[in-house]
């Protein structure tokens, strides 16, 4: 009855797998060849797939079996909630609520960037002319979603079946055009730093280090194309059945690193990563536009577009959906939970995108507008994973299930010790961003009669201390962005 209740309008499970992957691929799909070629030989960049793909099922397993066991809570952040109690349920759903919204700059500057293989003028991705184009581009999605969430999944699900398709292009040439002498010349990087010791490589050039070094420097590139993974799971209040959100996590999963090894490693054996690495942003358009001259590189852009118009959409879905349920729970004023007359949680989607704008005009001075986004938004959003999973290691010890304890250790350690040894400058960062958020949490709290905590205090003053570390390392050129 239940369910028959819920299918009256709801997402189905087409449509949350659309919701995971298109989340998922938007611009890191289309640059992550050349930004692992920047860090990272074909052997290193393999062995990191492999260990980064046992992670993140780890994640996806512990995600799919906590919404199995408890399919009461309404989100991601609910699982922090259920565990830890509610400072902590605040702290991962604003830790996801940030990490969308910078998701969204980062589209916004790759988006840029795309064009500018069309208008060379836009290729920085950053200049003021980029800025109001994509201001523009931002407020239009954002009044899109407010007049309705449900049919903005649907469209959703369309763009993925567009960018999914576009992929498998690329992928189907890679495989034709595959040259397994180059793809094994310098597997290692060996010779490269063999170059770069001996300054035959340019003056600029930097050493990939060993393997293990290697290996580390792509974790934050391959955090970031994972994403919305928990896609789904943010939707699952809108879910027509709730059995169906485990399943299009794991399945969006399998076919999400099908893609991505696919889009980043085959590369290497058309085109010496020496060479990838030294392409523009995004470094399909090029790789592509070698392998089908005239028209690669004019297919591969309009794919990038449609893609990040679509995973833009998504993230400005995804945050608004978090704060109405952090609202319901008490976690945030209930003005944030507030829908209007298409069930639109339309004070946060406003809220989102002056954040958004805001931002956008920041990246004016920063030197690297895409890479300081993405990797603010992926550390952000590693502080939601890594606490869902602790969740579930907490929930399977004390209901004594070995397996699943097992599954939530292996993705609680993957996630912290691949943003703590990756990104700590901007993990740092990131609590900067908590400080306007603990303003918005005590008032939610007070306004329900709620008092704060010991715990609530503690993790205040640790969390803002560590903010004004990170401004203070800022100004003084330790941290650049």
């Amino acid at each position: 009855m239940e369910e028959a209740k819920e299918g009256k309008k709801g997402i189905g499970l087409f449509g949350l797998i659309g919701m995971v992957v298109s989340s998922c691929i938007g611009s890191g799909a289309f640059a992550i060849s050349g930004q692992l070629s920047q860090v990272a030989a074909p052997g290193s960049a393999l062995i990191a797939w492999l260990i980064v793909g046992v992670g993140f099922l780890a994640l996806a397993l512990s995600l799919n079996n906590l919404g199995a066991q408890r399919p009461d809570l309404p989100g991601i952040f609910s699982y922090a909630q259920e565990g830890f109690g509610p400072f902590a349920g605040f702290v991962s759903g604003w830790g996801y609520w940030l990490s969308a919204w910078l998701g969204n700059v980062a589209f916004a500057t790759m988006m840029m960037s795309t064009v500018g293989y069309f208008f060379p003028a836009f290729l920085a991705g950053n200049t003021v002319p980029c800025i109001a184009i994509s201001s523009v581009v931002m407020w239009l999605l954002t009044i899109f979603v407010i007049r309705g969430v449900e049919s903005a999944s649907v469209l959703n699900a369309v763009v993925m079946v567009c960018k999914v398709a576009s992929l498998a292009v690329f992928v189907v040439f890679s495989v034709f055009m595959f040259d397994a002498g180059v793809f094994t010349s310098d597997f290692w990087g060996t010779l490269y730093n063999n170059a770069v010791a001996a300054g035959q490589a340019g003056a600029d050039a930097v050493s990939l280090g060993d393997v293990t070094q290697q290996i580390m420097n792509c974790f934050i590139i391959m955090f970031w194309v994972f994403v919305g993974i928990e896609g789904a799971t943010v939707m699952s209040s809108r879910a027509e059945r709730k059995s169906d959100v485990g399943k299009a996590t794991v399945i969006g999963l399998a076919c999400l690193l099908a893609i991505y090894i696919g889009c980043s490693v085959l590369p290497y054996g058309y085109m010496p990563y020496t060479e990838i690495a030294s392409l523009d942003y995004p470094a399909m358009v090029y790789i592509f536009e070698d392998m089908a001259p005239g028209w690669g590189g004019a297919f591969i852009s309009g794919a990038i577009i449609i893609s990040i118009l679509g995973s833009w959409l998504s993230f400005t879905m995804l945050p608004a959906e978090t704060t109405s349920e952090m609202a319901a729970s008490k976690l945030l004023p209930a003005s944030w939970g507030k829908l209007n007359s298409k069930g639109a949680p339309q004070l946060s989607l406003v809220v989102v995108g002056a954040c958004t704008q805001a931002f956008l005009i920041v990246l004016l001075v920063s030197e690297d507008a895409y890479d300081f986004a993405y990797s603010m938004c992926t550390v952000a959003i590693v502080i939601t994973w890594a606490l869902a999973a602790a969740y579930q290691v907490k929930s399977a010890h004390e209901a004594k299930q070995g397996v699943q304890l097992a599954i939530g250790l292996v993705a609680t350690v993957f996630l912290v010790v691949g943003v703590v040894f990756n990104g700590w400058s901007y993990l740092l960062l990131t609590c900067v961003g908590y400080i306007p958020g603990f303003v918005v949490y005590v008032q939610g709290r007070r306004s329900e009669g709620l008092s704060l905590g010991a715990v609530d205090k503690a993790g205040i003053a640790v969390i803002t201390a560590l903010g004004v570390l990170a401004l203070v390392l800022l100004a003084m050129g330790v941290i650049t962005l």
